[in-house]
C-alpha cells in the first residue's frame, strides 16, 4: 500500500538574538566618564599649578615690623650695676657660656662681666659683634675694656631689646636668610635625616618612603620620614596640618608641581625660612633664621655643630623635641641628627663624639611679647600710621627703634604697683586708674609710658584717650601769659586774692573759690601761684584775656579747640596726660616747644635707613616770661602744694612741678621736671566718681617714688639776657638793700623791676642768710 505523502508545515526560522559583549556598553560608559574625570582632574591639577605659582612667586611672607627699645649705652662712670647689666642681658636673650662661644654669650667672673656682643644694624652703620669685660665697683661702671687686645672702650652701645612687633593676620614670624647664608652643617643635617635624595627626586621620594619605612622597622620607633623636602614645605606654606588622604594627594602633586616650576636652590631656600620649628607665646616661630636667636640668642651664621644639629632636631616635631622642657628627649635626637650626619660621610666621629659632650646651650628666657609694652607700643603705631600704611607696618619686616627706655618703664609700673595699693588705703580711694608719661627733659622723647594700673593689658590708652578736666595744672600757662607782659605784671605784683562774681548764662554768675574757702587779700604774684590760689588766678586770666591763654596753649602743643568760657582758669577743660605732657615739655624746654616723639628711626629688615626722626624745636612762648613762671614753680615744690616731693628726693634738686585737683577731687594732677625728666602723672576713677585725693596726696606720689629713682640731675634753670634778678622785700614790695630780712632774690624782665626802694634799717647777714637757703635759679 502506497504512503501517503504528509505535509509537514516549516516554521519559519527564528532570529537568534545575539548577546552583545558587556565590554563594549562599558567602554561607552567608561569613555565619557574618563574625558570627565580626565577634564576634572586637569581642571584640579591647573587649578593647584595656579595656586602654587601664584603664592610662590608673589610676596612669599608677611614679616612683621619689629620694635625696639631705645639701646643701652655703656661708659666708665655710668651708674649702673652688675645685676642692672645681667638683667639687661637676660632681657636681651644673651645665654650663660664661660666659653663666650659665638656672639649673644655671657660669663660672670666677681665684679666683671664679659660679653660677646650681637652685630646689629642701627642704620646709621651696622655694629660688628664684639668680645668686651665691663668692670663694675659700687654700682657704678668702673672701666670697659676689649677683651681682644685689652684696650680700653670709651662706650658700648648694646644691640636694642625687641619690646614688640606689628603682626599680620596670622601671628607668625621668621627672620628671613638666603641659601648662600645657611651654615653647610644645617644643610647637611637637613639632608641626613629628612631627605638624601633631595637632588635627585621629582618631588615624591617612592625610594625615601621605602627607607624610611625600613629603617624605622628595625629601630622600632620613628627615626626617619618618608615625607622629602619639598613634601614638607608644601605642607608648611600651602597645606594645614590635617590627616586626611585628600590632604597627601595634595601634598604630592603640589609637590611635583612646585619641582617642575622651581629649581631646588629656590625649594631649598624657601624650606629653610617656612619650616615651623615653635611656638612663642601667641606667635608661631617659622623658619631656621628666627629659631636660632628664640633657642640661642645668636644668629644662624654663628651656631655650632651641637646647635645646628638640636635645630635640625626640631623639624621633626617641635613641641615633642623642645630643648627647654624635654631636654633629655632633644639631646637624644640631637645625636641621632649627628649620628645619620656621620653615616652620610658628612662629619667624622671625632666631630660628632665631641658635639655630643656640649650641653644644648639654650637661652632661658624664652617667651618674645608681641607687646611687652602695650601702651607705649600704641603709641609707636599711631605715629607711625602718619605716614605708613598698615600693610607695611605688618609685612615688610620694619626695624622701628623706639626712645623707650627699659630701665625708666620698669620703675614707671614698679612706682604704680606699689603707691596705688598704698593710695587705695584710704577708705575714700578704691578702684583707682592711673596713667603717666615720662620724657628727658632736654628732647621730649618719651622714655616710659603707662597706659593704666595694668600696662601690661592692651585696650583702653589712659595716656593717649583719657580726656579729663586738668585743674589747676592750667594756672602756670595763666601766669606765664601774664608775665609775657612785663609793664603790667612782674613776680612781685601785688594780686587780689578776694571773692568775685563774674557774669554768666542766662543772667546767672561764676564765683570761684579757693581750696580752703579762705580769701587772702593782697598777696604777690608769686605767692599766689606758689599757694595756688583759684581766686587770684581767675583775677588774671580775666584781665589778660581768655583768648590770649588759649593761644599759648595751642602755642605749646594743644591742638585740640578750647571753649572760651571763664571755668577754663580754673582747669574745667578736658585734655589727655599726652597733651598735657607736651604743654610742660615746652615749660621744661625754657618756652621751647619741642615736639613728643616716641621713634627715633625706621630702617628696612636690612637694616637700611628708611627715615629718622631728627630733633626739632620751636620758639612757642617767651623765654623771660618762662624762667620767671618756673622760678615760681620751683617754689611750689619747695614750700608750696609739691612739698611733699622732697620726703623723696634731696632738696638740692631744685624740682619744678605743679599740682592739678578738680572738682569733688574727682582727678588727681601732678606735672613737673628735674634736671633729666620730665614725668605727668594722672591718678582717677574710670567711672569719673571722687577719688578722696588731691594732686598732692595722689598723682605726686607716684610722680616722686619714680622720680627718686631715675633722676640723677638737679634743675639748673639758665636766666634770659634780659632777665636780672632782684632783691624785693616781701612786706612793702619795695627794692630793698640787701640787709632786709624778708628780702627775697626773685627774677625781672629788665625795666620791670619796682623803682621804689625799701627802708629796713640794718641788719646785716640777712641777705647772706637768705642766698645760703635759695634754690639757685
Amino acid at each position: 500500500m502506497a504512503r501517503r505523502p504528509t505535509t509537514r508545515t516549516r516554521k519559519a526560522p527564528s532570529r537568534r538574538r545575539k548577546n552583545k559583549p558587556k565590554s563594549s556598553w562599558l567602554l561607552k560608559l567608561l569613555i565619557p566618564l574618563l574625558l570627565v574625570g580626565g577634564f576634572l582632574l586637569s581642571s584640579y591639577i591647573g587649578y593647584l599649578d595656579y595656586t602654587v605659582r601664584e603664592q610662590f612667586e608673589g610676596k612669599r611672607w608677611s614679616i612683621p615690623a619689629r620694635v625696639y627699645a631705645w639701646p643701652v649705652e655703656l661708659y666708665a662712670g655710668l651708674d649702673y650695676s652688675s645685676q642692672s647689666f645681667e638683667d639687661l642681658l637676660l632681657q636681651l636673650h644673651y645665654r650663660k657660656d664661660d666659653q663666650l662661644a659665638g656672639e649673644g654669650a655671657y660669663s660672670l667672673k666677681g665684679g666683671r662681666v664679659n660679653v660677646k656682643t650681637r652685630a646689629f644694624n642701627f642704620g646709621d652703620k651696622p655694629q660688628e659683634s664684639r668680645s668686651i669685660s665691663v668692670n663694675f665697683s659700687g654700682g657704678v661702671i668702673a672701666g670697659i675694656t676689649d677683651a681682644s687686645n685689652g684696650t680700653d672702650v670709651a662706650i658700648v652701645r648694646m644691640d636694642p631689646v625687641q619690646i614688640g612687633s606689628f603682626y599680620p593676620t596670622r601671628k607668625e614670624d621668621r627672620i628671613l636668610i638666603r641659601l648662600d647664608e645657611a651654615p653647610t652643617s644645617l644643610l647637611q643635617g637637613l639632608f641626613s635625616t629628612e631627605d638624601r635624595d633631595f637632588y635627585h627626586h621629582f618631588g615624591v621620594s617612592p625610594k625615601g618612603i621605602l627607607r624610611a619605612l625600613w629603617a624605622n622597622v628595625k629601630a622600632g620607633g620613628m627615626v626617619q620620614g618618608g615625607s622629602t623636602i619639598t613634601q614638607q614645605l608644601v605642607k608648611n606654606f600651602f597645606l594645614t596640618s590635617e590627616r586626611s588622604l585628600t590632604r597627601k594627594v595634595n601634598e604630592a602633586l603640589m609637590s611635583l608641581i612646585l619641582e617642575y616650576h622651581y629649581s631646588k636652590d629656590e625649594i631649598l631656600e624657601a624650606y629653610l625660612n617656612e619650616i615651623f620649628l615653635g611656638q612663642d607665646g601667641g606667635s608661631a616661630v617659622h623658619g631656621f633664621g628666627l629659631a636660632s636667636e628664640f633657642y640661642f640668642g645668636q644668629s644662624l651664621k654663628t651656631l655650632n655643630l651641637s646647635q645646628v644639629s638640636t635645630l635640625v632636631a626640631l623639624v621633626r616635631g617641635p613641641s615633642y623635641y623642645d630643648p627647654r622642657r624635654n631636654q633629655e628627649r632633644a639631646t637624644e635626637r640631637r645625636n641621632l641628627v649627628l649620628d645619620s650626619m656621620q653615616a652620610e660621610g658628612y662629619i667624622d666621629a671625632q666631630q660628632v663624639s665631641e658635639a655630643k659632650k656640649q650641653a644644648l646651650g639654650v637661652a632661658s628666657v624664652t617667651h618674645r611679647s608681641a607687646n611687652r609694652y602695650p601702651g607705649f607700643i600704641d603709641l609707636v603705631r599711631r605715629q607711625l600710621k602718619q605716614e605708613y600704611k598698615e600693610e607695611d607696618l605688618t609685612s615688610e619686616g620694619l626695624r622701628i627703634l623706639t626712645t623707650l627706655d627699659t630701665r625708666v618703664q620698669d620703675t614707671l609700673e614698679q612706682s604704680i604697683a606699689k603707691k596705688l595699693t598704698q593710695l587705695e588705703k584710704s577708705p575714700k580711694s578704691n578702684d583707682l586708674e592711673t596713667a603717666a608719661i615720662v620724657t628727658r627733659r632736654d628732647s621730649g622723647e618719651i622714655v616710659a609710658l603707662a597706659s593704666g594700673r595694668d600696662n601690661n593689658e592692651s585696650g583702653f590708652n589712659r595716656a593717649l584717650d583719657a580726656v579729663r578736666q586738668i585743674g589747676s595744672l592750667i594756672k602756670p600757662v595763666i601766669y606765664l601769659t601774664a608775665l609775657e607782659y612785663p609793664e603790667r605784671y612782674t613776680i612781685s605784683t601785688s594780686i587780689s586774692d578776694t571773692r568775685l562774681a563774674i557774669p554768666a548764662e542766662r543772667g546767672k554768675t561764676w564765683s570761684p573759690d579757693n581750696y580752703d574757702h579762705r580769701e587772702h587779700g593782697e598777696v604777690a604774684l608769686h605767692t599766689a601761684l606758689t599757694n595756688s590760689y583759684n581766686m587770684a588766678a581767675v583775677r588774671i586770666g580775666m584781665d589778660v584775656g581768655l583768648s590770649r591763654i588759649a593761644n599759648n596753649l595751642k602755642n605749646m602743643g594743644v591742638s585740640r579747640p578750647i571753649d572760651l568760657y571763664p571755668s577754663m582758669l580754673l582747669g574745667a577743660f578736658p585734655l589727655t596726660p599726652l597733651e598735657v605732657t607736651q604743654i610742660y615739655q615746652t615749660l621744661a624746654g625754657d618756652g621751647y616747644a619741642t615736639p613728643l616723639r616716641s621713634i627715633r628711626a625706621v630702617n628696612a629688615a636690612d637694616g637700611k635707613a628708611l627715615q629718622s626722626y631728627p630733633y626739632t624745636v620751636r620758639q612757642a612762648v617767651d623765654p623771660a616770661a618762662t624762667f620767671i613762671t618756673n622760678t615760681i614753680l620751683q617754689d611750689v615744690m619747695r614750700i608750696g602744694t609739691g612739698r611733699s616731693a622732697y620726703k623723696y628726693m634731696p632738696a638740692d634738686m631744685n624740682l619744678v612741678g605743679k599740682t592739678g585737683t578738680t572738682n569733688e577731687m574727682r582727678d588727681s594732677w601732678f606735672a613737673g621736671f628735674s634736671g633729666d625728666y620730665l614725668s605727668v602723672v594722672w591718678v582717677g576713677r574710670d567711672d569719673n566718681k571722687p577719688t578722696g585725693l588731691t594732686g598732692g596726696s595722689g598723682a605726686l606720689q607716684i610722680w616722686a617714688e619714680l622720680m627718686r629713682q631715675i633722676s640723677k640731675q638737679p634743675v639748673q634753670l639758665i636766666a634770659p639776657d634780659n632777665v636780672q634778678m632782684k632783691w624785693i622785700d616781701s612786706i612793702s614790695n619795695g627794692l630793698t638793700a640787701e640787709n632786709c630780712p624778708d628780702a627775697q632774690l626773685l627774677p625781672f624782665v629788665d625795666g620791670s623791676e619796682p623803682s621804689a626802694y625799701a627802708d629796713c634799717g640794718s641788719a646785716p647777714g640777712a641777705a647772706e642768710s637768705w642766698l645760703n637757703n635759695l634754690n639757685p635759679f
